[in-house]
């Protein structure tokens, strides 16, 4: 395993993929559209009364950025967060798991505010444009926490398992600190529990047909302090039935079970899940060592160029 953490080794520049270029032009495209006809943001933008009919919003929304910093810094989380990930999972999965975290995180944040609305009758939640990058940002951050969990991140010397819990924890304070942020708070929230969701029981692994990640290294509880996962731990596990019909076991023989016949998936272990991690782990020193090796080359090639 490579010693260099997820933040060195790599060409600031060197490695970003087609498919994030690509998204990285929608997103700045979104952005200089609602700059130029600003009453698009109607007709984009997660408006909650708006959004029956106009259900397209739903999707439209999450690649949308109403200003500056938020297309800044989107573009720069999927381009480095991107190369990373999509080399792992596949052009194809990477696309899947931004579309179905960027829906279902605006469904949420639908219902959500519908509700906060018939709560406290206030209309601002229903008739506030809400839209952004920053929910399926928060879900690249699980699923770092998946592929990578005991890489070092250079800047922060922290693992990467931390770095989804330690983003929501001031997303969280500066909600109630600033007042103008809280609304960007739900999506951050819904990204980083849907992108478990979809990672934790239904994103397909086509080594063996199998879909999730049932290893105790992912489940829902180690985002929290170790001394909370008593109380979060049979809490996850009945919005996990409720959400995919299914348990999970608490035996050595982990894996997922049918209903409650009580069958495991065959295949459906933690390991399978720690050998994923190792191509992930593999797919990442290949990379650290193509960015050193392009360092060399630039560095002989000035040295010949100053003789």
């Amino acid at each position: 395993m490579s010693s260099q953490g997820l933040g060195g080794g790599i060409g600031v520049t060197s490695g970003f993929t087609r498919l994030c270029k690509g998204l990285a032009v929608v997103l700045i495209s979104g952005h200089v559209i609602l700059h130029v006809f600003p009453s698009f943001i109607s007709y984009l933008a997660l408006i909650p009364a708006r959004t029956i009919p106009f259900a397209w919003n739903l999707v439209t929304a999450g690649y949308v950025e109403q200003h500056v910093i938020g297309v800044i810094l989107s573009t720069i989380g999927l381009l480095f967060i991107g190369r990373l990930l999509e080399p792992v999972w596949g052009s194809k999965e990477f696309l899947k798991f931004i579309f179905v975290v960027n829906f279902l995180t605006s469904v949420c944040v639908f219902v959500t505010a519908i509700a906060m609305y018939y709560i406290t009758t206030q209309e601002n939640y229903l008739y506030t444009p809400l839209s952004g990058f920053h929910g399926v940002l928060a879900g690249f951050l699980v699923g770092i926490k998946q592929m990578f969990p005991d890489q070092e991140i250079s800047p922060l010397k922290i693992k990467a398992k931390w770095i989804a819990s330690l983003f929501l924890l001031p997303c969280i304070a500066v909600s109630f600190i600033v007042p103008e942020s809280a609304p960007y708070l739900p999506t951050i929230l819904f990204g980083t529990y849907t992108s478990w969701i979809y990672l934790r029981y239904l994103q397909k692994k086509p080594e063996t047909n199998l879909r999730g990640d049932p290893s105790d290294e992912f489940s829902f509880s180690t985002f929290f302090p170790e001394f909370l996962r008593p109380v979060i731990d049979p809490i996850a596990s009945i919005f996990g039935r409720l959400l995919c019909g299914r348990s999970e076991a608490s035996t050595d023989a982990k894996g997922y079970m049918l209903g409650g016949g009580g069958a495991a998936l065959p295949g459906s272990d933690p390991a399978e899940a720690s050998r994923r991690r190792e191509r992930g782990a593999r797919a990442l020193e290949e990379r650290l060592a193509a960015g050193a090796s392009n360092e060399d080359h630039l560095s002989h090639k000035d040295a010949a160029e100053n003789v």
